[in-house]
């Protein structure tokens, strides 16, 4: 079911989306393919990540170039302690099979895999790793590829509050999982606690407005028509001042992706549909690609969104 206005309880973020850059479809465990694929924010390494509904996205949706918009591993979270079940291996498994089989990867670092950025400029294989990158697309125009925590002046003058408001959200987040366990006893839908608060505290939606300011004016003055970008955990697709603005996500609550088609269209893709705990895949026909070497007993199991 693509149509989102037929969507029970839609999250308040996806109010805002128009419904031809929307992609939200009933799981049919056919595979796509798009020129290019964005993900951001999945934060492997932390107890929020939803890896399981990652490797299963990257196991039936395919491109030529895969973006990794930083934050794909969760630094800041392994420095305090080790956590690293076998999903969030699933997920590195797919991406390095997806590079040997010819698909280009680019790893655009973030502030929480930012212990990589030393290494930035190595194109080990058929991945590079870099700060920010340019994406070219279909119809010629030049989109900044970057994470976007520059952009955020309070990880970047203040990282003590940074490191408290991540802590914050951790929490939250924490909170927001025994909640909805308690709402799926009693048979109620998942809702997300942190993403209200976003839509509706003040504070939040002053930062995330200043945010995609700060983005734009640097787009602009650099002469980009667009950019990709995540950091902030809020998904979307929309103009702001005559440039293109596309936030991948996250894939700690939304579980979203930016996807190019083969015809040039740029569409944020929903793979969970949380609201009603099933996985949502684009149907297309099968291809060659079904099995990436991943643990087969992860890949049997059941997700729950929780």
């Amino acid at each position: 079911m693509q149509d989102r206005q037929k969507l029970d309880n839609m999250p308040d973020w996806m109010a805002s989306i128009a419904k031809d850059d929307l992609i939200v479809a009933e799981n049919t465990h056919h595979h796509q393919h798009y020129k290019t694929i964005f993900i951001s924010d999945v934060h492997l390494g932390s107890k929020g990540a939803k890896a399981e509904f990652l490797a299963d996205f990257l196991k039936y949706n395919h491109c030529e170039t895969l973006y990794l918009v930083g934050d794909i591993i969760d630094g800041w979270r392994l420095k305090k302690r080790i956590f690293w079940p076998q999903e969030h291996t699933n997920v590195i498994r797919r991406i390095l099979t997806k590079a040997k089989r010819g698909t280009k990867v680019i790893f655009v670092t973030g502030n929480h895999d930012e212990f990589l950025r030393r290494y930035s400029g190595i194109d080990f294989g058929n991945i590079l790793l870099t700060d920010q990158a340019e994406h070219r697309c279909v119809n010629g125009d030049r989109l900044l590829v970057v994470h976007g925590d520059k952009y955020d002046s309070v990880v970047q003058t203040r990282k003590w509050l940074a490191a408290l408001g991540d802590w914050g959200y951790e929490t939250l987040v924490r909170f927001n999982t025994h909640f909805n366990k308690i709402r799926q006893l009693f048979g109620m839908r998942y809702w997300s606690l942190s993403s209200y608060v976003k839509q509706k505290v003040k504070s939040a939606v002053a930062f995330i407005t200043a945010y995609e300011e700060a983005v734009v004016k640097d787009c602009q003055l650099h002469g980009y028509q667009g950019v990709v970008c995540g950091h902030i955990h809020h998904p979307e697709i929309r103009d702001i001042e005559g440039i293109d603005y596309y936030n991948c996500g996250d894939w700690v609550e939304s579980c979203t992706a930016i996807v190019e088609t083969t015809e040039g269209k740029m569409k944020l893709l929903r793979w969970v549909d949380i609201d009603h705990n099933t996985k949502a895949a684009f149907s297309n026909e099968p291809t060659s690609e079904s099995q990436e070497g991943v643990n087969t007993k992860a890949d049997d199991k059941e997700s729950v969104a929780v």
